[in-house]
């Protein structure tokens, strides 16, 4: 009966493998059949900008691969900058129409994109927005536009920044699960959360330090394109004076309260089009597919770019996490290829391992002995992520990046109350004295707790010099300004944490200017495994994805966002450099 029972899943499997490969056969043909159908791009065109997917600094697509489309629902910001380069120098482009709804990017990511549209405007083709509703971050972009239209039943988020911090104290001691913390002695914030229910004073001011200094960038950007004084739009968001579709056009905000037809038909007008005609519509995901073929840098000269984006971790790395395996690789193929005469690092990560900083900032050193490498931070390159790019000969920052957040510390996870709870007991056998060092079942002993702390000042002590070092600064200067303490752009540079203000693109030219290059073309690295090669590589991922998206059906928005920050945490492993805390700015 084992005999049969065995045959007979051996075919069923057989035959469901055999299905999903011609599947993948003909969708493959299917898909190969149309690389080389070019978009056309018909003159008096509008590009759209509509798109919902999240926003990554760099998703290293290979427009050659078949299957792009299939798995990829990420776009890159660098594919959305040069495909509004393009755009500006495209005599079939006559505008653009943002229609964003939700933006899924970072407040730096959105200030980039906003930069580039204005950029865009300067060759004197139009920019329009129409929302059914705007999100703050969504107004941000919107604003830059010449005009911005909200649909008369519609809705507007305009109150200022906030964030929040979730705390587990209360959470540890009901489950019995928790996290054994050892940190440097004035680095508070970073591990508050499990060893208490309350904000402390020094955290909160912290707090409203940094997203104040965000919310002013936002506030004078929005001033500018808007013509309305930094006082009435912080008086606008005080009294929510455009909460309503009428109150955000009595303030200015926007400049009409249409529904979509009526703004189409104001898009038909600028464009010369009669009300029955269609408009020459073409879509962000389309015109980027043609775009991305064509080269803005031109030059048998070349600058690298590396990304390194996501938390880091030790081990290979990939698009949505750094490893040193990575990293390395592309820092060395930059250092080691003739024809790069300069390199740009950019950094959008909240940090993680302490070990994996230094091996990259050790590459880091060895790799400007021989090329100047210029940093770019993005949203955040704090903790790990700042540590990595003090070893930069230039850093640049976005006035709204979340930086510094110097410190260290450790977080082990211990479930001693719970497992006595339901009667679980752990005994340990070791052969020398401090053989058995640590168990997940029992207390933290005083000597190996005792160990990891010496290890944490050690790494803190380290992580000063090398900001000392890289900055130019005393440690005790580094010492003042660490301690986990976060700071905007703006703050940054002007305590010398950062040299100056500015995008990605302002760090490549300062590379090229380094090495006194007039034309260059670019380079991108790392090369990132596509995700059909993933997918073949690892079945069961399928699976883990469609099981986190039902837990996240289950518990909620808010518990599930508590869910993943204690489980992400929980895998945390060895001394962290690491940003103190998550945030969610809204």
């Amino acid at each position: 009966m084992n005999f049969l029972r065995n045959l007979l899943a051996s075919i069923l499997g057989s035959l469901m493998a055999f299905g999903i490969l011609m599947a993948m056969f003909f969708i493959f043909i299917a898909l190969v059949s149309n690389v080389d159908d070019g978009v056309v791009v018909r003159s008096n065109s509008i590009l759209e900008f509509g798109f919902m997917a999240p926003v990554k600094d760099y998703t290293g697509k290979d427009d050659t691969d078949p299957f792009l489309g299939l798995w990829n629902n990420e776009v890159g910001l660098d594919e959305i900058l040069h495909t509004i380069k393009i755009a500006k120098e495209d005599s079939n482009i006559e505008g653009i129409s943002l229609t964003t709804n939700f933006l899924q990017a970072g407040i730096a990511q959105t200030r980039e994109i906003r930069e580039a549209l204005l950029d865009f405007k300067s060759s004197g083709k139009f920019v329009y927005a129409y929302s059914d509703f705007y999100s703050q971050k969504d107004y941000y972009l919107a604003s830059v536009a010449d005009e911005v239209y909200l649909n008369p039943v519609g809705a507007m988020d305009f109150k200022g920044l906030s964030t929040e911090v979730l705390y587990f104290k209360d959470f540890q001691e009901k489950t019995g699960v928790k996290m054994e913390v050892i940190r440097h002695g004035k680095y508070k914030s970073a591990v508050e959360p499990f060893l208490s229910n309350t904000m402390s004073d020094e955290n909160r001011l912290q707090i409203q330090e940094l997203i104040s200094s965000i919310w002013n960038v936002i506030v004078d950007d929005v001033s500018q394109s808007r013509n309305i004084t930094p006082e009435n739009l912080n008086v606008i968001a005080d009294t929510l004076g455009g909460r309503s579709p009428k109150y955000a056009l009595a303030s200015g905000l926007v400049d009409g309260n249409l529904h979509f037809d009526e703004y189409e038909d104001l898009l038909k007008d600028k464009t010369g089009l009669d009300t029955g005609e269609d408009l020459n519509y073409i879509s962000f995901e389309d015109y980027a597919f043609s775009a991305n073929r064509k080269k803005i840098h031109t030059g048998a000269d070349k600058i690298a770019v590396i990304y390194a984006q996501g938390e880091i971790f030790y081990g290979e790395g990939g698009k949505d996490y750094i490893g040193q395996g990575l990293m390395m690789d592309a820092l060395r193929k930059a250092k080691d290829d003739e024809n790069i005469k300069a390199i740009v690092l950019r950094i959008d990560s909240p940090g993680g391992s302490a070990l994996v900083s230094d091996i990259i900032w050790r590459e880091m050193e060895l790799t400007k002995e021989v090329k100047p490498v210029v940093v770019s931070f993005g949203n955040v390159a704090a903790s790990g992520g700042y540590y990595i790019g003090v070893g930069g000969d230039k850093i640049f920052a976005e006035p709204t990046t979340i930086t510094g957040s110097i410190g260290v510390f450790g977080t082990i996870p211990n479930v001693n109350e719970l497992a006595g709870k339901i009667g679980i007991n752990a005994e340990q056998v070791g052969t020398n004295k401090n053989s058995v060092d640590y168990s997940v079942f029992e207390p933290m002993g005083d000597t190996f707790k005792s160990t990891i702390e010496e290890g944490i000042e050690e790494t803190y002590q380290t992580f000063l010099q090398r900001v000392a070092t890289g900055r130019n600064m005393s440690v005790a200067q580094v010492d003042a300004l660490a301690q986990g303490r976060v700071w905007s752009g703006v703050d940054a540079q002007a305590n010398g944490l950062v040299d100056e203000l500015g995008n990605l693109d302002d760090a490549i030219a300062a590379a090229a200017e380094m090495v006194g290059l007039d034309g260059y073309s670019i380079r991108k690295y790392p090369k990132y495994k596509s995700d059909f090669e993933r997918f073949m590589e690892d079945l069961g991922g399928m699976k883990s994805k469609i099981g986190e998206e039902a837990i996240k059906e289950q518990l909620g928005t808010e518990a599930y966002q508590l869910f993943s920050e204690f489980k992400q945490l929980s895998k945390q492993k060895g001394i962290q450099a690491k940003m103190p805390f998550s945030l969610n700015i809204k």
